[in-house]
């Protein structure tokens, strides 16, 4: 088995937590903060009805190569929390919770991703650019859901996009 590896990140912005959790709950958003050269296809018919078990498929090119992914939502607790957990995809594992959290002033949204690569242990090696691809992912996300959610407002924190081998306490 290879490195297990967390990605942690959050995004604060000045709307209130019942304005923010629907965004994420319509999954028909995730390709409209998905970076454009990932080229991503949902294959479930859309509207999902998002539940715990719900199941999505869609499709990413990770350098021009098309790769399936699907999704099970494993986790479900609106307004506060979801899980998704990749069943079928490029990762030996992929867990990736979102927290919404009411905070002064608005909504903070946290991610965590537990993650392992494929392939272990050479799979390994491919570690630092998958770190960097991860980070500008993640980056990119935050930054179209703030344009999304909060276009031009004041009070908008992004935080960096933290990969450790070390859980968040």
């Amino acid at each position: 088995m290879g490195s297990t590896w967390h990605l942690t990140t959050s995004l604060t912005l000045p709307r209130a937590l019942d304005a923010v959790f629907p965004f994420f709950a319509d999954a028909s958003n995730l390709g409209r903060i998905t970076p454009p050269e990932l080229r991503f296809a949902t294959r479930t018919p859309m509207p999902v009805a998002m539940q715990q078990g719900a199941l999505i498929d869609y499709t990413i090119s990770v350098f021009g190569i098309p790769m399936p992914w699907r999704t099970r939502i494993s986790v479900w607790e609106p307004p506060h929390r979801f899980v998704d957990e990749q069943l079928k995809g490029p990762y030996a594992l992929w867990v990736h919770e979102h927290r919404c959290v009411a905070v002064t002033g608005g909504t903070r949204i946290d991610d965590h991703v537990t993650f392992r690569l494929p392939f272990a242990p050479l799979g390994d090696l491919a570690a630092p650019i998958v770190h960097r691809m991860l980070r500008r992912i993640f980056t990119h996300r935050q930054v179209a859901v703030a344009r999304m959610l909060a276009p031009g407002a004041p009070g908008v924190v992004i935080a960096p996009v933290v990969i450790s081998r070390h859980a968040p306490r």
